[in-house]
């Protein structure tokens, strides 16, 4: 993907990126010159001091946690001989009480890891003199795939933020329910990277015995252990110059997360049965349907594992708070299943609109799928429903319930006291989703829906 018309480079405020990760490094460089900004990245705090001497920036944006001088040791130096130099601090959740203590050190503000790329522009904007009202510039030639559905407000700034990581090397985490079309959202991101000549490889790490996965993931020798009759190579291998997902990232062993840790510091995996270590380029798109915050706090998942692994996170929201996606998805599956034959009648349409669609994406797939073989390809009729889908319609025919006084008044209330708490905090989103007690992913999430409604926020 192209970057986006900005500044030409001679007047675009020059922005020194410090973080020895090179997914996170790649992520901030690339998406930041697509903002129109000219950016200098290097790798560790030394290097940062030393680009410092070399050459003027009008900002420095540095992780906190760095092997050698730290980002809130590079702050500090780089205050002694640039006293102005604006400093943002990009920093873990375990981070977070460093980094305000930092903000007494001169530092203009801190994010928070995952990296949410509307509040990292308002920043570098609002420090380098630039009126932050502009929004988030991306590729409008981009097209999706035509066998994806986003029909929804949510649904189009979920893939929109998917252009904007896509062309980076960064590692993204996708969160969302089971069937609500991760793997889709994972084609789509390789398929709009530099990546996309490459392979593309699937793991599921559900879907594998625990005593297989190792072997699936990183390779074995002949003879590592009973059964292992030849050389097997590992997904991690065949993911070379490509991208690797995996699925439900959170099965996963704590032995086999430790493996994965090393994978994704150094790029080198080693198979079961051997000695040598073997290089691998290979991007990682992890996903779950869990909270991994919530896994880290009862020890089911490494933390330095989640944060290695969530740079950034996108969220996939469930289909029933998106429900324009629901007929089209329906039709899109009806034609494919019954070669453009069968048809939805009214009473169909209705009812797929009012059910509530636990099962997602996947359970209105296995519905159509089941309705085509019983309509025979014809219209499409109630009784080729299952038992559950009809349920949700008790009224033959009736058009879909709009929003009632009641939820519109309870909404407008919840988007006024999430505005004032945003303005209270200061756009602080961190700040603003402890305050009203929900999590920071929550927040960024009602904050993109009121985006989509009109609302004006910074």
């Amino acid at each position: 993907m192209s970057p986006a018309p900005g500044p030409k480079p001679s007047s675009a405020p020059r922005l020194l990126i410090v973080d020895d990760d090179p997914g996170q490094r790649s992520l901030l460089d690339s998406f930041l010159r697509g903002q129109g900004f000219a950016t200098l990245p290097v790798d560790s705090g030394e290097a940062a001091l030393a680009a410092l001497r070399a050459q003027p920036v009008d900002m420095m944006i540095s992780d906190v946690r760095m092997p050698g001088m730290s980002g809130l040791d590079t702050l500090r130096r780089a205050r002694q001989e640039h006293a102005v130099l604006p400093v943002l601090l990009v920093t873990a959740y375990a981070d977070i009480r460093e980094a305000v203590e930092a903000m007494r050190d001169g530092a203009v503000n801190y994010l928070s890891k995952p990296i949410d790329l509307d509040e990292l522009l308002i920043s570098v904007q609002r420090a380098t003199g630039i009126a932050h009202t502009r929004p988030l510039q991306f590729d409008q030639d981009k097209q999706l795939p035509t066998w994806v559905v986003a029909r929804s407000p949510l649904m189009q700034a979920v893939f929109r933020d998917a252009s904007l990581v896509a062309p980076s090397e960064t590692r993204v985490l996708v969160t969302g329910e089971s069937g609500s079309g991760k793997e889709v959202l994972a084609d789509v991101i390789h398929a709009w990277s530099t990546r996309a000549e490459g392979p593309l490889v699937k793991v599921n790490c559900a879907a594998i015995p625990e005593p297989l996965l190792e072997s699936e993931l990183f390779g074995h020798e002949k003879g590592a252990f009973t059964g292992a009759t030849s050389q097997r190579i590992g997904r991690f291998e065949l993911a070379n110059r490509g991208t690797i997902f995996l699925d439900e990232i959170s099965e996963m062993s704590p032995k086999l997360q430790a493996k994965l840790l090393r994978v994704t510091q150094g790029g080198r995996v080693q198979r079961i049965g051997s000695n040598a270590e073997i290089e691998t380029n290979a991007r990682i798109i992890a996903a779950t349907n869990r909270n991994l915050e919530d896994e880290v706090k009862h020890g089911r998942f490494r933390e330095d594992l989640f944060y290695r692994l969530n740079v950034i996170e996108l969220n996939l929201p469930p289909l029933r708070e998106r429900r324009d996606d629901i007929l089209p998805l329906a039709t899109q599956f009806i034609r494919e299943l019954s070669q453009d034959r069968a048809r939805l009648s009214s009473a169909v349409i209705n009812c797929l609109t009012r059910y509530p669609w636990p099962g997602n994406v996947r359970e209105l797939r296995n519905a159509m799928e089941r309705a085509a073989l019983l309509s025979r390809g014809e219209l499409i009729l109630l009784e080729h429903l299952p038992a559950r889908v009809c349920a949700s319609n008790p009224a033959t025919g009736a058009s879909p319930p709009s929003a009632t006084s009641d939820t519109t008044r309870l909404e407008a209330i919840e988007r006024q006291a999430i505005l004032d708490m945003l303005r209270q905090h200061k756009s602080n989103r961190t700040d603003t989703a402890k305050a009203l007690g929900i999590s920071r992913r929550a927040l960024l999430y009602k904050i993109q829906r009121f985006r989509e409604q009109g609302y004006d926020i910074q």
